[in-house]
């Protein structure tokens, strides 16, 4: 069957013969993801080489295989395979693998020359995942510097064609495919919010099978919203054949749910975001949108990433609502309402995920800063930082962000850095099958409702024939090993998490709440069996940083966590600002992180020790400026703003941040916040300044103006913080004889004068004296005289005589 890509193909093979990049937007239906790797098979420089199409879902990365191998009617594992973590079907005469994306992520570390690949092609590039984002970054990073015959196509429905030109290069070419689709009719059905979700839907659903022809695929947030809305089916219309559709099913059932129904009943597909692009759900003309998806939001402050179910952006809604229209006209029907925004695209994954295995993957490559590579959107710094701190407390990585010896070690294990330093670290506890096994239970996708790990782990290894994707994964991970998947005791359980997960080493304060090691709250029910242990590791939590819900846990003995981390053994000094008594106090303490073991009390405060704590609760607190110092910041700012960057920052922020430089000498012997309220800020910052810009500081900006009734006057300052002009009030008759408003900062800044009336009362702010003696002076004039008839009021105030008086008799 003829496909729209069909007549871009020599328009895409033309320009990789001629640049070693191009771009190819091809909408929905259009057929790029198994046509155009079939057609690169056969490019010149191709031949003799493998060709790498990358896909951001195992599901989608072993459809596209098998539909591409039936094309050529063979098997998958002879010319077009597939490979992804714990499961590979290539064999000696493949030449087009489909693989997941972190799977490029590992061949380009174990061999950066990517020796036998002719290409890399990545699908659905749109979706920009983070494992995508370092893909790309490390393949252009091999093109430029290894491999500049290297071949490399990105491809999607949707793409930010400027972001990419941006890291491939203005002269790649950009192809573009419209889509095959037929025309889908939108409608909104807003839900109402109080009453239950599943039985809307369903109801929504089924009056919309008897208008549209055809099968229905729902598309929900998640796998618990998918079964409520199949019971909620099952109860209303049980002829109705039901199939599901997400990641946590075997391939059989999820090849299944992509076919018709065998005996011919119609169907209902009840779908993750899985359906959204890359597979086509045969039969599918109406498509239930419920608006949301779940997305993983790592938070850099805390160290722990949330599951937060968003509304969809518009790009991924379009992209539904294209899978009714793909086969036959259709229907998508929209379970928000139509006035409902929606944001153009999704956040890129690397703005919001946990950056520990890219500062891993980073380290690896030899890359100590993320600049050193091309990004279509850079890591942010916070969550690199917060990732690479992680590292370091699991001891893969050193100060320069090097890998350690552990580290090094840790690179053999497909998986995230926590459990490959647990996995790398359990011969230490002589419990190496035990990680394995327990490896594979925290990866895998079968555990949701069992909060119990001990137990469903006593389960698998009971009956390890009833959770056959288990026992593949944790004997993978044990042929890695060297050993045998005989697990003898349980008992270095909580010791192999302490090992993965450091910082949330809890430790009880009072029944069911616990102190992190990582500085968080944590609690759990009264009721929990473990709600009153000394000690244990928390491995889920919500993501609450005031204080997070435990959802597994296990007990973990104090004298084991001191075995682990020989470091509980040394005593620390540790301040911390008392509320209650106004100044600094000091203990001597030993544990992990905030977990304390012990405490003894400090004979006597370090001074260094002293200063910084100070200087960290004044920035926490705020610096305590009297009216002299906003003054100073204030006249500073402007001829900053005015005159350029040779006069200092002294915002907030670059005060907060240079504290030590300026305040920490004033600071010897002081234990109290009150004593330094006392402290001469004004006079500390001004001595702060640089001689030559001192001795301007006056005659630039001085603290009062004289004015033509004889008397000087002070001038307001603090508007230039928030870069507005400085302040001058100051009664009408005092400024008779001025031509125009005053200027300060070497003519540059204009005055903004408060006009008073006799009593002090404002009668006009103008920046523009010259306009208001023409323009608004006799309106003023005319309603003044007569309330203040013993105060001048002449017709021309530009030659009157200045006064602070009233007439002269």
């Amino acid at each position: 069957m003829p496909l729209p890509i069909d007549a871009r193909l020599d328009a895409i093979l033309a320009a990789l013969d001629r640049h070693p990049r191009a771009l190819l937007v091809a909408e929905p239906g259009a057929g790029k993801t198994t046509r155009v790797p079939l057609a690169l098979l056969e490019a010149a420089w191709c031949v003799g080489g493998r060709l790498l199409l990358l896909e951001p879902r195992r599901v989608a990365a072993r459809l596209a295989a098998g539909f591409m191998a039936e094309q050529l009617g063979e098997r998958v594992g002879e010319t077009v395979g597939y490979r992804m973590r714990g499961e590979s079907r290539v064999g000696p005469s493949t030449r087009l693998e489909v693989v997941t994306q972190g799977v490029l992520t590992r061949m380009l570390q174990a061999d950066p020359m990517l020796e036998g690949v002719a290409g890399v092609i990545f699908d659905e590039f749109h979706e920009r995942s983070l494992e995508a984002d370092l893909g790309l970054a490390l393949t252009l990073d091999a093109q430029h510097g290894l491999r500049d015959d290297l071949r490399l196509l990105v491809m999607s429905a949707t793409l930010d064609v400027e972001a990419l030109l941006g890291v491939l290069g203005d002269a790649t070419p950009v192809i573009d495919c419209p889509g095959r689709s037929y025309p889908v009719e939108t409608r909104y059905r807003a839900l109402n919010a109080r009453k239950d979700t599943a039985a809307q839907q369903a109801r929504v659903l089924l009056e919309s099978l008897e208008q549209q022809a055809g099968d229905a695929l729902a598309i929900l947030p998640g796998v618990a919203e998918i079964r409520r809305l199949a019971r909620a089916l099952g109860e209303r219309a049980p002829a109705l054949a039901v199939s599901e559709l997400h990641g946590r099913l075997p391939l059989e059932a999820q090849r299944r749910a992509l076919r018709p129904d065998p005996e011919g009943q119609r169907r209902v597909v009840l779908a993750t975001a899985i359906a959204e692009s890359s597979v086509t759900v045969d039969g599918v003309s109406l498509v239930v949108d419920a608006g949301q998806e779940r997305v993983p939001v790592f938070q850099p402050r805390t160290g722990l990433t949330r599951l937060e179910t968003r509304r969809v952006n518009r790009a991924s809604a379009d992209q539904r609502r294209g899978r009714a229209g793909r086969q036959a006209p259709g229907l998508c029907v929209r379970l928000w309402a139509e006035e409902q925004p929606l944001v153009p695209h999704g956040e890129p994954e690397v703005r919001q995920a946990d950056l520990a295995s890219l500062a891993f993957e980073l380290a690896r490559w030899g890359i100590s800063e993320p600049n050193q590579l091309a990004w279509v959107t850079p890591p942010p710094a916070a969550a690199l930082a917060a990732g690479r701190d992680l590292l370091r407390r699991l001891r893969l990585l050193d100060a320069a962000h090097h890998l350690t010896a552990l580290g090094r070690a840790a690179t053999r294990w497909p998986t995230h850095p926590r459990l490959a330093a647990m996995l790398e670290r359990s011969r230490e506890l002589e419990a190496c099958p035990l990680a394995c096994a327990l490896v594979a239970l925290l990866e895998g996708r079968d555990l949701d409702g069992e909060k119990d790990l001990e137990r469903a782990l006593q389960a698998r290894l009971k009956t390890p024939q009833a959770h056959r994707q288990w026992q593949r994964d944790a004997e993978r991970l044990a042929r890695l090993a060297g050993v045998n998947l005989e697990v003898v005791s349980l008992a270095p359980l909580g010791e192999l998490l302490a090992l993965a997960y450091p910082e949330r080493v809890a430790q009880r304060l009072e029944p069911g709440r616990f102190r992190l090691a990582g500085g968080g709250l944590a609690t759990l029910p009264d009721s929990h069996p473990l709600a009153h242990a000394e000690l244990l590791v928390a491995v889920e939590l919500d993501g609450q940083a005031s204080g997070a819900r435990i959802f597994r846990a296990v007990a973990l003995g104090r004298e084991r966590l001191e075995a682990l981390y020989p470091e509980t053994a040394e005593w620390c000094t540790r301040l911390a600002w008392s509320d209650d008594q106004g100044r600094l106090v000091g203990e001597q303490v030993r544990g992990l992180g905030a977990v304390v073991l012990a405490r003894r009390p400090l004979k006597a405060l370090p001074p260094e020790a002293v200063r910084r704590a100070l200087l960290e609760a004044l920035r926490r607190r705020g610096l305590p400026l009297e009216d002299e110092a906003e003054q100073l910041r204030g006249r500073v700012a402007l001829l900053r703003r005015t005159l350029g960057d040779a006069w200092p920052d002294w915002s907030q922020a670059a005060l907060h941040e240079t504290l030590d430089d300026w305040l920490g000498p004033h600071l010897d012997g002081m234990t109290r916040l009150d004593a330094v309220e006392r402290l001469p800020l004004a006079r500390i910052l001004l001595d702060s300044l640089d001689w030559p810009l001192r001795s301007r500081l006056d005659a630039l900006a001085p603290s009062r103006m004289a004015v033509p009734s004889g008397a000087t006057h002070r001038l307001d300052y603090t508007p230039c913080l928030e870069g507005k002009p400085p302040v001058l009030a100051v009664k009408l008759q005092e400024c008779f004889g001025w031509q125009a408003s005053p200027r300060l900062a070497d003519g540059r800044e204009a005055v903004l004068l408060h006009l008073l009336s006799p009593a002090r009362r404002p009668l006009q702010v103008t920046a523009d004296l010259a306009s208001f003696w023409a323009n608004g002076y006799a309106g003023v004039r005319r309603e003044m005289r007569g309330r203040y008839p013993k105060h001048p009021w002449p017709e021309d105030p530009t030659t009157a005589e200045a006064t602070a008086r009233t007439k002269r008799r």
